[in-house]
């Protein structure tokens, strides 16, 4: 009986551990920082709030170039901080003449909204909408690891006008991704927000550019190589050497995009 109570208790135990996943996964994923910008990184940094000031911001936009020039890049970020930390982006791209909108998602950077797949995707197509009405086409988007989930998602959409598609340290599927990570639970049938990049990368049939870092600690290389072999895409794989999921952008420079764009049909 003693034995039969442990295992009662052990399954039991497993059962809630499987309740508490589901129900608190989108703080174990995402990682937002509420915060706003301060004014003194917006001018050094050389960006500004996007549309504008004066309107409720999606995000942020580039000053160090004084038109779209060979096209413009909507980025789409990693799970954690807000959209002004990346401005390496803005840096490197601006460099290239290259209009960059830094895109910020609903709860991050002081941003209403709710934290999830749908209202992510939906707020970002909405993103890449106004973009193209703005400034024209083309409009390029670049992901970078939950932003190459949100970014695949956009490009599926056929009303949506993408002219190709960057991503940047992705998965495949969120689900195999989280079954690799918590192999004792059956996590692929926990996850609820699924950013199933093969499905929405195929269903889009443009130009795929993947770059993965060689020591990805967070998302394992595997993961990205499937993605990679499973696309029908025209595509390309980049493997960032000695870089990990965090420090890749100080392993390329301004040539190491224009190989990217050049790729993509941008103009060097």
């Amino acid at each position: 009986m003693r034995i039969l109570s442990i295992l009662i208790n052990i399954v039991f135990g497993y059962i809630l551990l499987c309740v508490i996943v589901y129900f608190i996964q989108r703080r174990m994923l995402y990682y937002p920082n509420s915060k706003t910008a301060p004014e003194k990184d917006i001018t050094t940094q050389r960006i500004d709030y996007w549309p504008s000031k004066t309107e409720p911001f999606r995000g942020f936009v580039n000053t160090n170039v004084q038109s779209s020039g060979p096209g413009v890049i909507v980025v789409f970020h990693g799970n954690a901080g807000s959209a002004w930390h990346r401005t390496y982006y803005t840096r490197v791209l601006g460099e290239l003449g290259y209009r960059v909108i830094l895109a910020e998602y609903p709860s991050y950077g002081d941003r209403p909204g709710k934290i999830s797949q749908q209202s992510f995707v939906e707020d970002a197509k909405q993103t890449v909408r106004l973009a193209h009405s703005q400034y024209g086409k083309p409009v390029y988007l670049c992901g970078e690891s939950l932003g190459a989930g949100v970014a695949a998602a956009v490009a599926a959409d056929p009303g949506i006008p993408v002219a190709g598609v960057i991503v940047i340290t992705p998965w495949d599927t969120l689900p195999d991704l989280a079954q690799s990570i918590y192999w004792f639970l059956p996590a692929r049938r926990l996850v609820r927000d699924k950013y199933d990049n093969i499905q929405n990368l195929s269903e889009f049939g443009g130009k795929v550019a993947i770059a993965i870092a060689e020591y990805d600690e967070i998302i394992p290389v595997r993961h990205g190589l499937r993605l990679y072999k499973s696309l029908p895409n025209t595509k390309k794989l980049w493997t960032i050497q000695d870089a990990g999921h965090n420090t890749w952008p100080n392993m390329v420079d301004v040539a190491w995009w224009r190989e990217v764009l050049f790729f993509l049909g941008g103009k060097e």
